[in-house]
């Protein structure tokens, strides 16, 4: 199943970009953001990315069947952990969503279009209005899709052209979002460009940053930081480096089905996106003295883990990613057999899934594809302890517990330094309002104007 060669992302590999060739690509986004997108309203905007989620929603859509086809070679996910991926993100993408964004972010759906007032300013007889940047980059990272599908529906928002640079073997997603965009509108496409290259060739990404207005860039710290110091000091940029999250469940869960809810919800969250995101749980915190025990709960865990891999397998791992987790066992495997302190529990004849339950608070980093640690803590302050060498990198934390008590569990959480927290269950499936890494999305990347009116 072949798609035209509308991006440079679609030409053979031997089509080498050149600075020359993104040069007049840049040059010519612009020109064409200026002629068939900077002029257009917002709910122009939301009324074509509504309708486009739509198409991906559709079974019969055809870059839907591409990537369920073609996604399991091409990513290493397999075909129904794609297919949940793409239900979960697009299924979120509605004019209402789009809209309370936008209000969220920029306090009005009017701001992109004209100058207009709200609350304090109204009373300051001052009116304001959000302007876009021209040629809106992004630095994608993995084949993880849903950042980049999350940049590139912001710049739709906002009317930017857009440049999406993806890692070498990372552009199969984001192409047939740009792929769906451009069929859907022909104008908006041409206001699009992908391309995929191995990260750090300065010779293609001084040009590229050169016709930049603003840039985003998601990685490690590490390549953040390199990429921040060769961005010229004109151009904005926004940087979303490592991140990792933790589960939390409370012994305040009165009844056995809320416990069975809890274990569902965290193997949900553990083999979404096969645990490669930024909101998936490394650790899942288990509070003694509940109706279930820490390790009671560790090993329900791994009973639902086969069964969701029955129902939604993991991907295919290279063999340098198996023999990480299978060394890993192994060591967890010899401290099972010394301790009562740890236990284990895998899938057999395979690495799909891993449970290593430890009374031991400190927070683990996980191997990730469906390894999982279990923790016996007391309480929320040791859990948080524990979590200590993490702290100001924890993205999300799910939580268990009934109200009111997570409500001033999350006041905990949230005065540690997470910042978001949702129920065990949904931490790979936040709203679009959600406030990555603490910030708002859009406002990161539009520059004010103030109006000051007599």
């Amino acid at each position: 199943m072949l798609t035209p060669n509308y991006f440079l992302a679609d030409l053979p590999p031997e089509a080498a970009a050149t600075p020359t060739m993104l040069g007049e690509a840049c040059l010519t986004l612009k020109r064409n953001r200026e002629q068939f997108l900077a002029g257009r309203s917002t709910a122009s905007m939301i009324e074509l990315l509504e309708r486009v989620a739509y198409h991906w929603l559709s079974p019969d859509f055809h870059l839907r069947k591409r990537a369920l086809e073609e996604g399991p070679a091409k990513t290493g996910f397999s075909s129904r952990t794609i297919e949940h991926g793409l239900d979960t993100f697009f299924a979120g993408v509605t004019s209402k969503s789009l809209r309370a964004l936008l209000e969220q972010d920029l306090g009005s759906i009017d701001r992109l279009d004209k100058l207009t007032a709200i609350g304090p300013e109204d009373a300051q007889n001052r009116i304001s209005v959000a302007v876009a940047p021209s040629l809106l980059v992004h630095i994608a990272a993995g084949t993880l899709p849903n950042p980049t599908w999350m940049s590139m529906l912001l710049g739709v928002l906002l009317r930017s052209a857009q440049f999406v640079k993806c890692a070498t073997g990372g552009s199969f997603f984001p192409l047939l979002f740009a792929h769906s965009l451009y069929e859907e509108d022909r104008k908006l496409g041409a206001c699009l460009e992908l391309a995929e290259w191995r990260g750090g060739n300065h010779v293609l990404e001084r040009v590229l940053f050169e016709h930049a207005d603003c840039l985003t860039a998601t990685g490690s710290d590490e390549s953040l930081a390199r990429i921040r110091l060769r961005v010229p000091p004109r151009v904005r940029f926004v940087g979303y480096g490592h991140r990792v999250s933790f589960g939390y469940v409370s012994n305040q869960l009165q009844a056995a089905a809320q416990w069975s809810e809890a274990v569902a919800g965290a193997a949900a969250d553990i083999a979404a996106w096969d645990q490669l995101g930024c909101l998936s749980p490394h650790v899942v915190y288990v509070q003694t003295g509940g109706l279930m025990a820490p390790d009671q709960f560790a090993a329900a865990l791994a009973e639902q883990m086969e069964k969701v891999e029955q129902s939604q397998p993991r991907g295919q791992l290279p063999m340098q990613d198996a023999a990480t987790i299978a060394s890993r066992r192994s060591i967890y495997a010899l401290r099972a057999a010394n301790s009562e302190e740890t236990r284990l529990w895998a899938s057999r004849d395979s690495t799909a899934w891993t449970v290593v339950y430890e009374n031991d608070p400190k927070f683990q980093g996980s191997c990730l594809n469906r390894f999982v640690y279990v923790k016996s803590v007391s309480n929320l302050t040791q859990a948080l302890h524990g979590a200590d060498n993490v702290r100001g990198k924890v993205s999300a934390a799910g939580l268990a517990a009934p109200e009111p008590a997570f409500r001033e569990m999350a006041l905990e959480l949230a005065r540690w330094g997470v910042t978001r927290v949702c129920e065990l269950g949904a931490m790979q499936n936040p709203p679009l309002t959600w406030r990555h890494d603490g910030r708002q999305a859009l406002e990161e990347l539009v520059t004010w104007t103030d109006c000051e009116i007599s």
